[in-house]
Parts: C-alpha cells; sequence; structure tokens
C-alpha cells in the first residue's frame, strides 16, 4: 500500500529527544527523603494509613460527582481501597500475631 504523505523531515525537536534519551538516570530530589533505616513494617504502617486516608478523601470527593466523573472516583476510591487491602495484608505476613 503506497502512504498518501511523505514522512515528515527530521527537526531539532527529534535530536533533542534522541539526545535527552541517552542521558544517565534521573537522580530524584532529596526534598521527600525517607531514611533508609527505616523498618519494612513501619514503612508498611505509614503507607496503609495513607492510603486509608487517600481512600475516605476520594469516596467523600465522589458524593459531589454526577454522572461518569462520579463512576470514574469511586473507581479510583476501589484502587487504593484495594491497594490498602494488600498492604494490610502484607503486614499480616511480617507480624503474623497482630492479626488475631
Amino acid at each position: 500500500m503506497i502512504k498518501p504523505t511523505p514522512n515528515p523531515p527530521e527537526t531539532e525537536d527529534d535530536s533533542l529527544y534522541a539526545q535527552q534519551c541517552s542521558l544517565p538516570p534521573h537522580t530524584p530530589s532529596k526534598m521527600f527523603f525517607i531514611a533508609p533505616d527505616i523498618d519494612t513494617e513501619s514503612l508498611l504502617a505509614h503507607a496503609c494509613e495513607s492510603l486509608a486516608s487517600a481512600s475516605v478523601m476520594a469516596s467523600d470527593f465522589a458524593a459531589y460527582l454526577q454522572g461518569p466523573h462520579r463512576s470514574t472516583m469511586l473507581g479510583i476510591q476501589q484502587v487504593i481501597m484495594l491497594a490498602d487491602l494488600a498492604v494490610n495484608r502484607a503486614l499480616d505476613n511480617i507480624d503474623p500475631q497482630s492479626a488475631e
């Protein structure tokens, strides 16, 4: 099949993109830094609390929306809730006595 139009000529933007792709990996900012010596249980407990808060905020916000926007927000809230359940299970796996 013959293409109706030719490929556009390569621009400076294309060559700049190629240069950026060959750069070394980005070093993340240290503005928000989690100390490397924090134990896994503490990290998971904090993540669990953050996800629970995000779930409540998304659910409350969905109450103000209508139609497809409300459905989208409730879908986001459900994904947050599922992540919260996964983190809770990980906490139970780390310390099974606290699950009883």
